[in-house]
């Protein structure tokens, strides 16, 4: 719904309410018209139920207030003497609506004088878990949420089993624009594996169902800063089908709203304004290569020929996270589209074309087995394709046993790759140049850049686009430019070559972006090692990272003792 249609939601909620409880408020000693005025109906009702005025901010807070809609029920309930597990029962499964009964069907009175505590340990342990809820979900929702990083994309600069801290200050709290979900959850409840979120996410439906017509608009508070070129920035994956974040086989795609989309990290390599290309696997920045921060550890593929096998001492010495081998497969096999379509079958290969002469396909990457056998494809003796970082690459090469080492370069298209168009001859290694659009920034709009921005303009700015010959219609009307109605980002994994970022969706809009991680407050390298120099250290900044764990502990020691002592000084 638009704010419009929001703020006559609001006003028939109020008139809904003041017929329910017009009586109640005259019980307790009010006006019946006080029942009616929006926002002040609150406030009265907060005294009537002897809780604190700001109780009635949190009314409007979006996810927080369908947890106090629930106790502003109850306790709306109990200030009339309806104290028993029955009435409780019903004022919840009613939605509130118990308080017509109330209102019209009984001759309740006030309770002046109500004890506001839980009469039980049961209630008071209710009531503690609620408020604690309510209390993290405002943390984590306005202020700083936990992440874990999901995937080697960052991988040397950012591990997998790092747990950090995003601060959704820095560049501004979003309003949550699911307005009914589960509370901290983002689009999956755990264990139960169901739905977080009230929302129709079928294509066909998406615009027409009524659950859909509970989003908000996109607002956000402001932030104190802006998205600088290099900032490592956590953010809704814009082209995200998926079902949840773990399962990347649905049954069918999920068309999601925009904050319950699959939350990704990477490096923000561009900004509003940047003409931006890709050569070598390196970016450009307006012409001039990208200076990357001293602790981003760039990885790119490195072809390496050796006099010898890869064994395992070689992979955990230079951390070679993974790397593949080197094939020959006929021509008339690889070109033939039954044995593409066997090899893209699911888990059977990942096999990418490096070069061909007359006879022969160069092939890299992995296949099983059997099936190696089966299409009579041979292994190219000790030559790999490994991932490495700069430094590392610089160590292998000055081996006795190293033939050569280049990086790898792409040079063939990918049809995977942005924009998905044919006359774009990119991939993942070699790419652009692209301007990156910036808010109120006009560009000429002509059939030879309309794939670079149609899905923008449809999917981020909701405005439709067609065409008719060689003629552009915007919303039905001819147009030559365009206008830009939000700031985009171009967001890259600093693992070049195992990293899914901007090159396979695009740009990233504004409203997509969810904070900035600051803080790693612990990380594992599966269960049972932890990385202690990691825990308690900062994700910007150069230099080493430091640890900050030791000087916490202490400080928590030092509290702890200190209450202790406090206590015994009392005592006496």
């Amino acid at each position: 719904m638009t704010i419009t249609e929001w703020l006559i939601f609001i006003l028939v909620i109020q008139v809904i309410h003041g017929l329910g409880t017009w009586k109640l408020y005259v019980k307790a000693g009010r006006k019946a018209w006080e029942a009616f005025v929006p926002v002040y109906n609150a406030v009265i009702l907060m005294k009537i139920i002897k809780r604190p005025w700001w109780w009635t901010i949190l009314l409007f807070v979006p996810i927080v207030n369908l947890i106090m809609f629930i106790i502003v029920w109850v306790e709306t309930a109990r200030s009339f003497g309806k104290n028993q597990y029955l009435d409780t029962f019903l004022a919840v499964i009613t939605l509130g609506f118990y308080n017509y009964y109330l209102n019209y069907a009984t001759d309740v009175s006030y309770v002046q004088d109500r004890d506001i505590n839980p009469k039980s340990s049961s209630g008071d342990w209710v009531s503690s878990i609620l408020f604690a809820i309510v209390a993290a979900t405002i943390v984590h929702t306005y202020f700083v949420q936990p992440f874990t990083i999901p995937s080697s994309s960052l991988e040397k600069s950012l591990l997998v089993g790092d747990f950090l801290f995003v601060s959704k200050v820095h560049y501004g709290a979003r309003i949550p624009m699911t307005t009914v979900a589960t509370p901290m959850v983002h689009d999956t409840i755990p264990l139960a594996k169901v739905k977080s979120y009230l929302y129709n996410d079928k294509l066909e439906e998406n615009k027409s169902s009524l659950k859909n017509k509970l989003q908000l608009p996109y607002m956000r508070i402001p932030g104190f800063e802006s998205i600088e070129r290099n900032d490592i920035v956590v953010f809704n994956q814009p082209a995200d089908t998926l079902v949840n974040m773990n399962d990347f086989t649905p049954d069918r795609n999920y068309y999601k709203p925009i904050d319950k989309r699959t939350n990704l990290v990477k490096r923000c390599v561009g900004v509003p304004g940047d003409s931006l290309e890709v050569k070598g696997g390196y970016v450009y920045i307006n012409g001039q290569k990208n200076e990357l921060p001293d602790r981003a550890k760039l990885q790119h593929y490195y072809t390496w020929v050796s006099k010898s096998n890869i064994t395992q001492n070689f992979v955990d010495t230079y951390e070679i996270e993974n790397f593949w081998r080197f094939y020959k497969i006929e021509n008339q096999l690889w070109d033939d589209q039954r044995v593409k379509d066997y090899l893209a079958e699911e888990d059977r290969s990942y096999l990418k074309e490096s070069s061909r002469d007359s006879l022969m396909t160069e092939v890299v990457g992995y296949i099983q087995y059997d099936d190696m056998i089966k299409l009579r494809m041979k292994p190219v003796e000790n030559k790999f394709n490994i991932n490495l970082t700069a430094e590392n690459a610089d160590k292998i090469k000055s081996l006795s046993n190293t033939v050569s080492l280049n990086q790898f370069s792409h040079q063939l298209r990918n049809p995977t790759v942005f924009p998905h168009n044919p006359q774009y001859n990119w991939n993942y290694d070699n790419f652009g140049p692209v301007y990156i659009p910036k808010k109120g920034e006009t560009i000429e709009l002509n059939m030879e850049v309309l794939p670079l921005y149609k899905r923008l303009i449809s999917e981020y700015e909701g405005k439709k686009v067609t065409t008719r010959g060689n003629q552009i219609l915007i919303e039905g009307e001819p147009t030559t430019s365009y206008t830009f109605d939000q700031d985009y980002y171009w967001m890259m994994g600093d693992n070049r070559n195992n990293s899914i970022d901007s090159r396979g969706w695009g740009y990233v809009p504004f409203d997509h972006v969810v904070g900035k991680p600051v803080f790693i407050w612990m990380s594992w390298d599966g269960i049972k090692n932890p990385r202690w120099e990691r825990w308690f250290t900062t994700v910007g900044g150069s230099g080493k990272p430091v640890s900050y764990l030791i000087p916490f502990l202490v400080l928590i020691a030092a509290w702890i003792g200190y209450s202790k002592w406090r206590k015994k000084k009392k005592a006496k």
